[in-house]
């Protein structure tokens, strides 16, 4: 079966319930603007929110969060921020050890795409998507600038697809 058919199959999934997660130390859910970017985007690909939190830049504390939004019953975890080359980002340390699969291309694609835009800064990123059990979980920077290219470019319009895939 080719892209073609697999898509058209994959459009009969109805709405992706989803999860957003914003990883930051220095943000509250007041100040914060990249869960609110996320979750837009999402509604307005016709994903079915299920809800949204603000953590710290901590392991334990980001593992709990996805767990949750799994067990709830999210087929998409969105975590926007932690994955930059600080000492304080550690969104993908949490998020990688949660995944049955890396779809390492995602952040290929992410930091080719960001080069265009950026430039050589682009390398710092270190944007995820890997799949837990047919559901899938993406880490992306913070900056409302990377949430709509990674979410408008790459993963909205492959989302149904990815995830049709995924739980076969």
């Amino acid at each position: 079966m080719g892209k073609a058919e697999h898509e058209g199959q994959a459009k009969g999934m109805g709405p992706i319930p989803y999860a957003v997660i914003a990883v930051s130390d220095s943000r509250t859910e007041a100040t914060d603007e990249s869960g609110p970017l996320v979750a837009g985007l999402l509604d307005e690909a016709g994903g079915l929110g299920q809800g949204r939190a603000l953590v710290r830049n901590d392991v334990a504390a980001i593992q709990a969060e996805v767990r949750r939004w799994l067990h709830e019953g999210a087929r998409l975890v969105v975590l926007a921020g932690g994955t930059g080359a600080g000492l304080r980002d550690v969104t993908v340390e949490a998020v990688r050890p949660l995944l049955d699969k890396e779809l390492e291309g995602f952040g290929e694609l992410f930091r080719t795409l960001s080069f265009q835009e950026i430039g050589a800064t682009a390398m710092l990123s270190r944007a995820l998507l890997g799949l837990n059990q047919g559901r899938a979980i993406v880490c992306l920077p913070g900056s409302p600038a990377a949430i709509r290219l990674a979410l408008g470019k790459l993963l909205i319009p492959e989302l149904p697809h990815l995830l049709w895939v995924a739980g076969r």
